[in-house]
């Protein structure tokens, strides 16, 4: 059994080598996609305002996006209220079913870029291909079996490896060049392992949830909007305040503005909570668009632990739940791939050769 184990194992990692290299590499680089925006586009993604500085009314800042750029729509808006980190804003084409990203001074009213795509800036670009590999819809279904490839080279390792755990820090640097390439791989795979399992579990499982909204939209029929769908009469800003009102210490991060006939308009954000792995899009409070009237609200707090702990999978994912320490660490361990691949496949090399040389 642990023959066709290993045996599965090396297969695995020969055939998913590629796409393992992509993912991890681009996820290591997306741990701090922020910091990467700011330092390569600070006149985007930064703005200086006072500490007691208002935000600029959602309404006010639609109007001014819709009116200079009369080809989109608005369908989502991304609201930060730190004093350093600008508003981002969701467009669709009329006529299309592509998207959009524009950055404005939230507490300006000003805009800081014109419409681009959404894989137009490199961490944007390195997004797509981390979760796509740049084909949209196939590519997603490569990405989910890549992560369930991941998933199982990570399981598999730790079984046929778990007694090294004896030998964890021992490398036999004075071996055979075979025995060192395995000691290390096995190091590097052990050392990594739980943190891997997660990130594919998670990937995979994001992934999943992606094809399947795929699957549901391709049945009702792609919907190109041309106009909004919600009433004109709608305040968004009315909205956002109600909103932080409908639930205790709720925070908004997140407006999505109905871009499909059958959505409604949701304000997305934090609570307080003692959990460090909630997210800050955890809970949702959900407004009719023709109306304005609150529809519902979702408390994360008052939720199941099914809901929780999906919920956790955003944070586990890119590892920002306990701040810059974890996140370094993800990034670290998110490259072990790369050190197991290079090595996995000098040991399969080596004994390959032995083999035909035999």
């Amino acid at each position: 059994m642990r023959k066709k184990l290993f045996k599965w194992h090396s297969y695995g990692a020969i055939i998913a080598l590629l796409p393992i290299f992509i993912v991890s590499i681009t996820g290591s680089i997306l741990v701090f996609k922020v910091e990467l925006d700011t330092l390569l586009r600070p006149e985007h993604m930064s703005v200086a305002a006072q500490p007691n500085a208002p935000r600029m009314p959602l309404d006010q800042m639609m109007q001014q996006v819709v009116t200079t750029h009369t080809d989109f729509e608005l369908a989502g808006w991304e609201l930060f209220d730190d004093k350093r980190r600008s508003d981002a804003g969701y467009l669709m084409m009329r006529g299309t079913d592509d998207w959009y990203k524009i950055y404005l001074d939230q507490y300006q009213g000003k805009l800081l870029s014109e419409p681009q795509p959404m894989g137009h800036y490199l961490t944007d670009w390195l997004l797509d291909l981390h979760y796509t590999f740049l084909l949209h819809t196939q590519g997603a279904v490569v990405g989910f079996v890549v992560a369930l490839v991941m998933l199982f080279l990570g399981i598999s390792g730790v079984v046929l490896y778990r007694r090294f755990w004896a030998k964890l820090f021992t490398l036999r640097l004075s071996a055979a060049k075979r025995i060192l390439y395995s000691d290390f791989h096995k190091f590097t795979g052990i050392i990594s392992s739980p943190v891997l399992i997660i990130i594919a579990f998670t990937g995979a499982y994001w992934n999943f949830v992606v094809l399947q909204h795929e699957a549901e939209h391709a049945l009702e029929g792609h919907h190109y909007i041309e106009a909004p769908y919600h009433s004109p009469e709608i305040s968004f800003e009315a909205l956002r305040l109600q909103a932080e009102q409908e639930l205790a210490t709720f925070k908004a991060g997140y407006l999505s503005i109905p871009h499909e006939p059958d959505e409604q308009i949701t304000f997305w954000g934090e609570v307080a909570t003692g959990n460090p792995l909630t997210s800050e899009y955890a809970s949702t409070v959900t407004f009719d668009k023709s109306t304005g009237e609150l529809i519902a609200t979702f408390d994360i707090r008052e939720a199941s632990n099914t809901a929780v702990v999906l919920d956790s999978f955003r944070k586990l994912h890119f590892g920002y739940f306990a701040g810059l320490p974890s996140r370094i660490i993800w990034c670290v361990l998110g490259l072990m791939p790369v050190l197991l691949g290079i090595t996995g496949l000098v040991m399969y090399l080596i004994r390959k050769r032995k083999i035909n040389a035999g």
